[in-house]
Order: C-alpha cells, then sequence, then structure tokens
C-alpha cells in the first residue's frame, strides 16, 4: 500500500556530496518512521539513519555521524538522505524503508524502496 522511490545515486569521487531523495505515495507519509539502510557487495545490509513521522527525532549510525543527515518534507511525502565527504567505503545500494516504529532494525520497516547505487571512486 506505500511504494517508496528512491533517486539521487550515482557515482561520486571520494569527498564529494549526494543528495538522495525517496517519495512516497501512501496517504498517510506523516505518521511513518522513515529510515535508510545501506548494502554494500558482499555485506550485509545496515542501517543508516532514521526520522520520526513529524522530524522531531533523527537517528543516526556512528558510522557515518558527522557526514550524513536525514530530512523529510511530510507536505511533499519525501525524505532526503544528504551525504558529505563521500567515501569509497560508503559504495553500497542504499534503500528508503517505511515503518510505524524507530528503530535500527531492518525488520520493522514494512515497506521498502528498490534502492538507488551509490558509488565512490578514489
Amino acid at each position: 500500500q506505500v511504494q517508496l522511490v528512491e533517486s539521487g545515486g550515482g557515482l561520486v569521487q571520494a569527498g564529494g556530496s549526494l543528495r538522495l531523495s525517496c517519495v512516497a505515495s501512501g496517504r498517510t507519509f506523516s505518521t511513518y518512521t522513515m529510515a535508510w539502510f545501506r548494502q554494500a557487495p558482499g555485506k550485509e545490509r545496515e542501517f543508516v539513519t532514521a526520522i520520526s513521522g513529524s522530524g522531531a527525532k533523527t537517528y543516526i549510525s556512528n558510522s557515518v555521524k558527522g557526514r550524513f543527515t536525514i530530512s523529510r518534507d511530510n507536505a511533499k511525502n519525501t525524505v532526503y538522505l544528504q551525504i558529505l565527504s563521500l567515501k569509497p567505503e560508503d559504495t553500497a545500494v542504499y534503500y528508503c524503508a517505511a515503518g510505524l516504529r524507530d528503530s535500527p532494525i531492518a525488520t520493522f520497516y514494512d515497506y521498502w524502496g528498490q534502492g538507488t547505487q551509490v558509488t565512490v571512486s578514489s
């Protein structure tokens, strides 16, 4: 019932920046916690960051703290991930997810986007 579509990925040199977007088609976007996960080649999917429905609370993995910022615009049914100072180890497919709880656990999220590839070259 909720469709999520990510965009904004691409090939960027180390030190560059990207802004990922995730647009939701559901009618109750503001009730969902939104999160970003990523999965690098050969690795498990990992939690990156999340934001509560109202935007009042944000959560971020220690591995990306200081470089990644999550935000949302409920009027546009969109959540963003601003990534600064990209590193080669940030290379991954980045997934947008929606759930009813603030959580770093993937299974708490009910809806997922198709992912957008971020590739960082050195």
